[in-house]
């Protein structure tokens, strides 16, 4: 028997081939290639940003910041030479102020100081108000008073008394005001100053908030947005031994006051003009009293006392007041009524001088 043959017409599986892409498809899939790798780039870039903006921030804080201490250090430096120069001379000098603004601190610290000129006799001096003053001699030598200030020179002659004579006066305490006490022969006995000094304030814009230097009276006191004044330089008041064994008070108060506007700009100009150097007293002084009050900011004034009595509170934890010379408080040990100077004994020697300086385009 033979064996029967099968044929099998396309035996193997038939093959399925996909049909190519059209041109408009293909098209599509690179657009959205570009798509996404576009918004993968904007993605790392926006992290990166983020990631990096508060450095950013605080590098261009720490730029302004400098730049505003630089200015500070320039006007101190320019502010000494001008008012230790003759009255209607000075300098010229430019600033780049862009991110930073120049104002002033009118009339901001006021300064009284008050001394006996003879061992034999005690006189003080109160301010009743803007037209009288009160006078009270303990051995009642006092016999009258000679007022200066910027509206000129009075004179008045009154009576011993031990009680409190009452002077009404024409002068103004606006700015600056002495007082000198005669007895019956002309010789001076006591002499009271009153100085209200201004001065200029740098402000600068930080990412929190305003950054503010002021200079007053040699003084710098520095403040950060959120962040109470702290005064890191503090007024020009020197206490020397001399050779002689004497003590020297030496007291510089610097009064700058700024003529119109200052202005911001790549570079501002300004003129520093001397109004000339004042001389307020040089000699010998005996129950000095002085007293110094900065209205900035109220924790300016504390830091002033806190700074002055250092070495007293040091040597009255110590207990040797009895071989110290120094500033010393006048009444509380706070310093609230004002400062001495503990001399031992020692002849003390005092001066006091103004540098006042005009600040303009």
């Amino acid at each position: 028997m033979i064996p029967k043959v099968l044929l099998f017409v396309n035996a193997h599986h038939p093959t399925v081939l996909r049909p190519s892409l059209r041109r408009d498809q293909r098209a599509v899939s690179e657009v959205l290639g570009v798509v996404m790798m576009l918004a993968m780039v904007v993605t790392i870039m926006g992290g990166v940003w983020i990631f990096l903006s508060p450095y950013i921030s605080d590098f261009e804080d720490n730029t302004n910041w400098n730049s505003a201490n630089g200015i500070a250090d320039r006007f101190e430096d320019r502010i000494d030479v001008a008012g230790s120069a003759p009255e209607g001379t000075g300098i010229r000098h430019t600033l780049a102020l862009k991110s930073t603004m120049v104002q002033p601190v009118i009339k901001v610290e006021t300064w009284t100081i008050a001394a006996d000129l003879t061992p034999d006799e005690r006189i003080t001096v109160r301010n009743i108000n803007n037209s009288a003053i009160g006078i009270t001699a303990i051995n009642e030598t006092a016999r009258s008073v000679t007022i200066e200030s910027p509206m000129g020179i009075e004179s008045h002659a009154f009576s011993g008394s031990f009680n409190e004579v009452v002077i009404e006066h024409q002068s103004s305490q606006d700015h600056w005001m002495t007082v000198t006490v005669f007895d019956a022969d002309e010789r001076a006995l006591h002499t009271s100053m009153l100085y209200i000094v201004s001065g200029i304030q740098i402000s600068t814009s930080l990412g929190l908030g305003e950054h503010e230097i002021a200079l007053v009276n040699d003084a710098r006191a520095e403040r950060f947005p959120n962040e109470p004044w702290i005064v890191s330089q503090f007024p020009n008041i020197e206490l020397d031994t001399l050779v002689t064994g004497e003590l020297r008070l030496s007291i510089v108060l610097t009064d700058v006051t700024i003529n119109g506007s200052i202005g911001s700009g790549e570079k501002i100009g300004m003129n520093m003009v001397s109004l000339g150097p004042m001389t307020l007293f040089t000699g010998n002084a005996y129950h000095l009293r002085f007293t110094v009050e900065n209205a900035l900011n109220d924790v300016i004034t504390p830091q002033y006392h806190d700074k002055m009595l250092e070495d007293h509170t040091l040597n009255r934890a110590s207990g040797t007041l009895d071989t110290f010379t120094g500033y010393a408080p006048y009444l509380r040990a706070s310093g609230a009524d004002g400062f001495t100077v503990e001399s031992q004994e020692h002849q003390l020697i005092l001066e006091v001088d103004v540098k006042r300086v005009e600040v303009s385009r």
